[in-house]
């Protein structure tokens, strides 16, 4: 299992509607509202098999009224 970060830039006045539709995709796991640069944060697990940048452009990037990503990708988790 793989976990990354993708932070999301949404159109203006759009993030509730964007969030409402990422929790709907399997792999995201929670939504975060953010101040900043980026309007949202989303946790996602993946397969290991599953090509990160595949995910991203499929499913992330063609919700509507998304603009722009920035995907972390993690290493290990620390509790």
């Amino acid at each position: 299992m793989q976990t990354i970060f993708v932070m999301v830039k949404c159109e203006l006045g759009k993030a509730y509607e964007v969030a409402d539709e990422a929790v709907g995709i399997e792999q995201v796991s929670e939504v975060y509202s953010t101040s900043g640069q980026y309007d949202l944060l989303m946790k996602c697990y993946l397969d290991d098999k599953t090509d990160i940048g595949h995910f991203v452009t499929s499913k992330i990037q063609t919700l509507p009224d998304v603009k722009d990503t920035f995907t972390l990708i993690t290493f290990k988790a620390f509790s």
